[in-house]
């Protein structure tokens, strides 16, 4: 990639009036004239679509979508309406660190995939494991672990967040369609290609402020037995169709 490619930076959003103009605007003030915001909208019930298109910024395109898709076939929306080099995912709730753009866009000039750790807004501490231990984070040292990264990915440890990622878009090729059977977690499914590509680069510096509260899309609670399950069935159903994504992409140059 060039030297500071072109920036996407693509949002699903859904009931979020209370917090999406926070979060644009922390998101803004890192973009260039020439970047972009895509905010898909998914059919809300509240002002949020209204809120983006009060913003007057010419940078952000709304697009209102007719019927409620879920946040996995709104993201994809997002990210293909997009049109940057660099696309960057961002939660409606949450509020970006000042050098969010800058450090995930330097770790995709040689990964197709990045990752990065959070803080909780409110208290700067970081996220506390799947056992309430402090301190669950990426390390950079792991980024070439493939191996040990998907074990984690599939066992629910390893915390790679949408929020706090970025893809290039030159592995958009293979990593979409996100499968119709996929409906949750697409950020795994973009850590999964990642790290089947052998292309992920783990970034520490904490690069989001992640808002805790009773309507994460992605659980603050442990759930129950038979959606943990369902979850993990899922994610290795995504690893052997990335396996054969990227294989046929290795044969046919495509």
């Amino acid at each position: 990639m060039a030297e500071r490619p072109s920036v996407s930076v693509v949002m699903a959003t859904y009931n979020g009036a209370a917090y999406v103009e926070e979060q644009l605007a922390s998101v803004l003030e890192q973009l260039r004239a020439s970047d972009e915001v895509v905010v898909v909208d998914d059919a809300s019930t509240d002002a949020t679509a209204d809120v983006v298109a009060g913003l007057d910024d010419p940078r952000v395109r709304l697009v209102r979508s007719p019927a409620n898709r879920g946040y996995v076939r709104t993201f994809e929306a997002a990210i293909r309406e997009s049109s940057g080099e660099a696309v960057l995912l961002a939660d409606q709730d949450d509020v970006w660190l000042p050098r969010h753009v800058e450090v995930l866009v330097d770790a995709l000039q040689e990964h197709r995939v990045a990752a990065s750790n959070l803080r909780v807004l409110g208290t700067g501490a970081g996220l506390q494991g799947p056992s309430g231990k402090p301190g669950w984070e990426l390390r950079a040292a792991d980024s070439d672990r493939r191996l040990a990264n998907l074990a984690g990915l599939l066992a629910g440890v390893r915390p790679y967040y949408g929020c706090a990622m970025a893809v290039r878009r030159d592995a958009l090729d293979v990593a979409l369609p996100f499968p119709a059977w996929l409906d949750e977690s697409h950020d795994l499914w973009l850590a999964a290609y990642g790290n089947l590509a052998g292309s992920i680069a783990h970034v520490e510096e904490p690069t989001v402020l992640r808002r805790l509260h009773a309507d994460n899309q992605t659980p603050v609670r442990p759930r129950g037995v038979l959606p943990a399950v369902r979850s993990r069935l899922m994610l290795l159903r995504a690893v052997v169709e990335l396996r054969r994504r990227i294989s046929r992409s290795a044969r046919t140059g495509r």
